[in-house]
């Protein structure tokens, strides 16, 4: 099976991590890595030889040093100094190359109806989200992808700071790391505008029907708002920007859907710029979910424009979703599809992860385990239609038994394939 370092040259960007020694044989220069400096060699200059050998393990300690820190920040060589520019693709590129293939998946805990009921203390437990991802652990799951609640930071922004510090542990622990996405324009029932406190209650045979956008479609149309989200966008970022556990920043989730539309687009360019001033170590993106009609031509230029690598989300059969990722592989930039697994659709293990492994594109499939989001149901589902004769989503039932142990074995064997 292709690695990704076997493939990158045929998604647009044929650089690979530069090698190193730390010192060569006969006092040559050795580089050291992504640099083009070199370390200095220890020939004879006049030293006797007790001297030679203290100044030749001086260097080798120095760059064994250099080589085996970790970055506090990020992931490996391109998680450096931070910049107000988009990176370069051979930033992005060192940064991919530098991790395993990222193989993972969207998370909302089973006893959660939102994303704004997950993170409010009623409903936030460590417990039952450490037995989750150890389940995502068991797989062989290295990343995981969750929205932020605008209106639970602006109730209580130290504690909620203080959950997500719990919740980066968690999966710190199970050796997963994090996508944070801070916005989302997502609805699938009656709320557009979330309130902070309870959320309701689960109406059976309803798909997410208590899902709640971040930060709601009121705030997201009225600029005179956006102070408010600036606040909390740099607030957020600020306290995790040199942070190792926060993986990447997803800005916002599926901008100008459920009727936002092109309202959305002049937000999202600002919440680029507003990560930017904070100079994250991690990269940032918007992931593509829409076509090119209507709005789509717009924000797609923007989401290209700014972000460090390309992410996208694609429900499609295997077929089309290779079409899709040799498109967005004209970008030259690293590729994770941040959205896929919808049984119903086409979108399926067995023949999707295959077209992953082989183009080295990173893959987030939608759920882990099902809960009061009901999305073993299709979308739009409502109370007395007939359930699909498949589940949508997730891996894991409520009870945490797996719908299908053969499909577990196919993630865990890709995984297993592509490290």
């Amino acid at each position: 099976m292709l690695r990704k370092t076997d493939v990158a040259g045929g998604l647009g960007q044929s650089k690979a991590l530069k090698t190193c020694r730390i010192l060569s044989r006969g006092g040559k220069a050795a580089a050291l890595p992504g640099t083009g400096r070199r370390s200095i060699g220890c020939r004879d200059h006049g030293f006797d030889g007790a001297r030679r050998i203290l100044l030749f393990l001086v260097v080798a300690m120095l760059a064994l040093i250099f080589l085996a820190a970790p970055a506090r920040a990020g992931e490996g060589p391109a998680a450096t100094a931070p910049t107000t520019e988009p990176w370069s693709k051979e930033k992005a590129w060192q940064w991919y190359h530098y991790q395993p293939w990222p193989c993972g998946f969207n998370y909302v805990p089973a006893n959660a109806i939102s994303y704004t009921e997950m993170w409010q203390d009623y409903a936030f437990e460590p417990e039952r989200i450490d037995r989750e991802m150890a389940l995502a652990q068991g797989v062989g799951f290295n990343c995981t992808r969750v929205v932020l609640p605008f209106v639970v930071w602006e109730a209580e922004p130290e504690a909620f700071k203080k959950r997500l510090d719990v919740f980066l542990g968690i999966c710190q622990r199970r050796g997963i790391k994090v996508m944070f996405a801070l916005f989302d324009d997502c609805v699938f029932g009656p709320i557009e505008d979330p309130v902070f406190g309870r959320q309701p209650e689960v109406v059976a045979g309803w798909y997410a029907n208590g899902w709640a956008p971040s930060p709601g479609h009121k705030l997201a149309r009225d600029p005179g708002s956006w102070p408010r989200l600036e606040k909390y966008v740099k607030d957020v970022i600020g306290q995790f920007k040199a942070d190792g556990r926060v993986w990447v920043w997803d800005l916002y989730n599926e901008p100008g859907n459920s009727g936002m539309g092109q309202a959305s687009v002049p937000l999202v360019e600002k919440v680029f710029q507003w990560a930017r001033e904070v100079g994250p170590v991690q990269p940032l993106t918007v992931g593509q979910w829409s076509g090119e009609a209507n709005f789509g031509q717009s924000l797609n230029a923007l989401i290209y424009r700014e972000s460090d690598i390309i992410t996208f989300h694609d429900y499609g059969k295997a077929p089309g979703l290779a079409g899709h990722i040799q498109r967005l592989a004209l970008h030259g930039r690293p590729m994770i599809c941040t959205e896929w697994l919808n049984r119903n659709t086409g979108s399926i293990a067995a023949d999707c992860l295959p077209v992953f492994q082989k183009t080295a594109v990173g893959a987030m499939n939608w759920g882990l385990v099902n809960g009061k989001t009901q999305t073993h149901l299709n979308w739009g589902h409502r109370p007395g239609q007939p359930d699909p004769k498949q589940w949508q989503h997730d891996l894991f039932r409520p009870d945490l038994t797996p719908y299908d142990a053969r499909e577990l074995e196919l993630f865990a064997a890709a995984i297993k394939a592509m490290h």
